[in-house]
């Protein structure tokens, strides 16, 4: 079989934040051919990317009438940099940083006052309320069974009024849990927060009413990002 012929013509260097091209054409009548030389032409490539430092592409034509493919030029691209450059802008600004600082002060702040409320019981008392030890406590907070909220320097906090009028968590605490991403978090403000879909009702007071199943479709709404 007579060897593929190869041409190769080099380019020459092109204006600023352009690399120079280099281009070779490869007709090949035979698929055998083609798919010796093709391999041989990906090496090419992947040596040369490796040696300028940019990346190369080359481009594969098939001629159905011809019964002939053609590998056509191997081409340097310029670097991303050359041709969208970084844009400085400078350091932060000011006001945003302040303000950006401000609101999680206000958050730590706000947390801070939650977990010191009259309603929230240490993982201890919880436990002495429920009549068992604080191992199934949190045993029962890790599993979303119950509803324990980080207090950082305070530890977790137990509001007490999760529990039923038979002084056991309330029963979608679990499904809550899993609704709302698992978030302590999430499952204590959609509690605490009024929703229309509950008739302006608090999670919590839709449960107390024995609402359960209106408690997780509101719930699956928040999920979701329905209006409020």
């Amino acid at each position: 079989m007579a060897a593929p012929k190869r041409s190769n013509h080099s380019g020459t260097a092109s204006q600023a934040g352009v690399a120079a091209t280099v281009s070779f054409t490869t007709k090949l009548p035979a698929q055998a051919d083609f798919k010796k030389v093709l391999l041989e032409r990906y090496q090419e490539a992947i040596a040369r990317s490796r040696k300028i430092g940019h990346r190369v592409s080359f481009r594969v034509e098939v001629d159905p009438t011809a019964d002939a493919q053609t590998i056509t030029p191997v081409e340097e691209q310029p670097i991303a940099a050359d041709v969208f450059p970084v844009e400085d802008t400078g350091k932060p600004d000011a006001e945003l940083e302040a303000a950006v600082a401000a609101a999680r002060e206000r958050g730590r702040k706000r947390v801070a006052e939650i977990v010191a409320g009259e309603d929230m019981l240490s993982a201890e008392a919880f436990a002495k309320l429920l009549g068992t030890s604080r191992v199934t406590v949190n045993a029962k907070r890790q599993s979303g069974q119950v509803l324990g909220i980080d207090g950082a320097k305070r530890g977790f906090r137990f509001p007490v009024w999760q529990l039923d009028k038979d002084g056991r968590p309330f029963g979608t605490l679990p499904a809550l849990h899993e609704t709302l991403g698992n978030s302590a978090w999430a499952v204590y403000r959609f509690l605490v927060s009024r929703h229309g879909a509950l008739d302006g009702r608090t999670g919590l007071r839709a449960l107390q009413q024995g609402d359960d199943a209106s408690v997780l479709v509101a719930a699956e709404g928040k999920a979701r990002g329905d209006f409020d």
